[in-house]
């Protein structure tokens, strides 16, 4: 009996790549006859044509199915319904992929002889990040360096993509992260479970833009710090020493200076900054908190055909 394997695509306005990346898809699925697979479309809040062209696809291709969001709930949202689903459907396995081509079809071949050799995740990697835009390979090299310096973590792979085989017991495994604010490579690197690596050359996209601007970088990689390290502890002693050795300087100055109430003033003004932040810090811890605890939901769903999946 064949395993059942779902291909999980995020997509956000990918009009331009979805019949390409579906060809593509299909001449690699021949080569492994030995799977039922199941493309797995996630929907993130498309303002395009993306759905109607997966729906397109799916009405001729009953391994097609998608989940559409009521909107833009951001790729690891994307990434937590594939798996849930996967994991109601009961595959033996998934396979996250990205739209844009990033994530070449031709590689899962091997992706399914490490599986068959006893891995149970399985993952790729940029081998080099020749072809990427300069400040991007830049900021990425730093990242995983502040992020292993604040969180002790030095199994997360630098250029590690979200291109990845994970058998069910990784699926469930994953799913028992209840984090509010999801960070997958994280909860990869912290599961443990027999892994193999594959690397590969850097892709460009073939077409269309990056959705991930260097806002939402930055915003998405404080996500994989906050949440694995201790940087609430860090953070206000780091602020502490800031603000003793600034007093500390100033007080100087103010007793040897012509203009001691000047000084005092500036220490004064400086306390009461860092003393601000200290507070909007706290406030931000709070509402971290409280985010966590209300336990909304991560997406809402407004079309699928999963349903007829059986």
């Amino acid at each position: 009996m064949n395993k059942k394997i779902n291909l999980i695509i995020p997509c956000y306005n990918e009009e331009a790549m979805i019949f390409k990346l579906y060809e593509e898809i299909s001449k690699v699925l021949v080569k492994l006859p030995k799977y039922d697979f199941t493309l797995l479309f996630i929907d993130d809040g498309s303002k395009d044509k993306t759905l109607a062209l997966i729906k397109e696809k799916a009405s001729k291709d009953s391994r097609v199915k998608y989940i559409s969001f009521s909107k833009n709930f951001g790729k690891e949202a994307s990434m937590l319904a594939g798996l849930e689903t996967s994991q109601e459907m009961g595959v033996d396995a998934c396979l996250f992929m990205d739209a844009d081509l990033q994530d070449p079809p031709s590689i899962m071949v091997d992706f399914f002889k490490y599986y068959e050799d006893g891995y149970k995740y399985v993952y790729a990697r940029n081998k080099d990040r020749k072809g990427q835009a300069f400040l991007k390979k830049v900021f990425a090299k730093m990242f995983y360096k502040v992020y292993a310096w604040f969180t002790g973590d030095r199994s997360t792979v630098s250029s590690a993509r979200d291109f990845a085989l994970l058998d069910k017991d990784v699926i469930k495994a994953f799913l028992a992260y209840k984090d509010n604010r999801r960070y997958s490579k994280g909860i990869s690197s912290s599961i443990g479970f027999k892994r193999k690596c594959i690397e590969y050359s850097y892709h460009e996209r073939e077409a269309g833009t990056t959705k991930w601007s260097f806002k939402k970088l930055f915003k998405y990689a404080m996500t994989g710090i906050e949440q694995y390290s201790r940087i609430y502890e860090i953070v206000p002693n780091i602020i502490s020493i800031l603000l003793v050795l600034g007093l500390a300087t100033q007080l100087v100055f103010a007793f040897v200076s012509p203009y001691p109430l000047v000084w005092v003033y500036i220490a004064i003004t400086t306390a009461t900054l860092l003393i601000n932040i200290v507070l909007k810090f706290i406030l931000k811890v709070q509402y971290d908190v409280r985010d966590q605890l209300l336990d909304r939901p991560a997406y809402l769903t407004e079309d699928t055909n999963i349903n007829d999946h059986k």
